[in-house]
């Protein structure tokens, strides 16, 4: 049976694992595959991340655990390797460990590439800003999330580059609206204590005023608890047993994001979420936002705060165009945004090597 060797960024806790690459263990099983899964960081990792502790000093054991993965996947026939091997270390020291006659297939669903190449210090920037470009040109395939992911790791050299888009499995993510217990409509938005504290603090403002003239409540999902109580908003810690039931319970999904290098290098993960859910949507129209996001159709894309509430204020007003948009959306991920659809593409992927 031939063998994998999964090398993941995170445990299931981190999404762009679960969602990325672990979610496909069973089609690859299915397919003749043994999968011998290995995370770089561990759950831990993730609490203290999340919190906003650092602990660099313990990191080491993260790095030494990895390089002895590297030097024993020779026994393996492929690898999926997530991102990057070794965070922050330069592309000619992490090239030694890559074994050397086992094809390695790299995934990417951001852009990790401006971590390195437009980071502050001028040092980061010379001695890893082609980090990344060098594992796309030394990988068999690279799976890249969105054409923004695609372009840069042709430009690399990659040899063979495939879209793969992030997905869900639509039996979890069925459509089941759950009423609120109070009766008033919810906005909701999902993530980390890190996006929301870039993409969702800036905007409450205008929402406190929004909410409290619409007697609506704002939903926000693993953002974490703020200092002081927030009226009509209500902060539910995120779990992957929940997560699905939370969004149930909202009936407008938003994404907001500044159009910037790195955010144009997301997946719309929170987009396809909601719309797997049918909510309609309210988005940024930056980088794959507005592909998934048709306006006027499943959703409304909004730049300016003007455009935002006049988006979240029509579908306020309105159930029918709720439901209309809610369900449209639902229909654009079943089609092109499935683990049901990509799973045995990916699992094919790997069989051609």
């Amino acid at each position: 049976m031939p063998r994998i060797l999964l090398l993941t960024r995170y445990t299931r806790m981190g999404a762009s694992s679960r969602l990325r690459t672990l979610q496909y263990v069973p089609y690859l099983q299915a397919a003749g595959f043994e999968v011998e899964v290995a995370s770089f960081f561990d759950e831990a990792y993730l609490e203290t991340l999340y919190s906003g502790r650092r602990n660099r000093l313990g990191s080491v054991k993260y790095f030494v655990g990895r390089i002895s993965e590297l030097l024993s996947s020779r026994r393996a026939e492929a690898i999926w390797l997530e991102k990057e091997a070794l965070p922050w270390v330069p592309w000619p020291i992490e090239r030694l460990m890559w074994p050397r006659n086992v094809p390695v297939v790299s995934d990417y669903d951001d852009a990790i590439f401006h971590y390195y190449d437009i980071h502050r210090s001028a040092l980061v920037r010379r001695f890893l800003g082609r980090k990344i470009d060098g594992v796309m040109a030394r990988s068999a395939i690279v799976f890249a999330g969105n054409d923004y992911l695609a372009e840069r790791a042709r430009a690399a050299g990659a040899r063979r580059v495939e879209l793969v888009p992030t997905v869900v499995d639509m039996q979890a993510y069925q459509h089941r609206p759950i009423p609120s217990k109070d009766g008033k409509p919810r906005i909701g938005w999902i993530g980390t204590p890190v996006t929301w504290a870039q993409y969702g603090q800036p905007m409450l403002p205008f929402l406190k005023d929004l909410l409290a003239r619409h007697d609506a409540v704002f939903r926000a999902v693993g953002a974490g608890k703020p200092p002081d109580p927030l009226v009509n908003f209500e902060f539910p810690d995120w779990s992957e047993a929940h997560e699905v039931e939370l969004i149930q319970g909202m009936d407008i999904g938003i994404m907001p994001l500044e159009d910037s290098p790195f955010a144009r290098g997301k997946c719309g993960y929170k987009l396809i979420q909601y719309m797997a859910c049918g909510l309609p949507v309210v988005a940024s129209p930056v980088g794959v936002n507005s592909k998934l996001v048709t306006h006027g159709e499943n959703g409304f894309l909004a730049s300016t705060e003007a455009e935002w509430r006049a988006a979240i204020e029509r579908l306020l007003s309105d159930p029918e165009l709720r439901r209309r948009m809610g369900a449209a959306g639902r229909a654009k991920v079943e089609s092109d945004y499935s683990i049901q659809t990509y799973g045995p593409k990916v699992a094919g992927m790997f069989a051609s090597l």
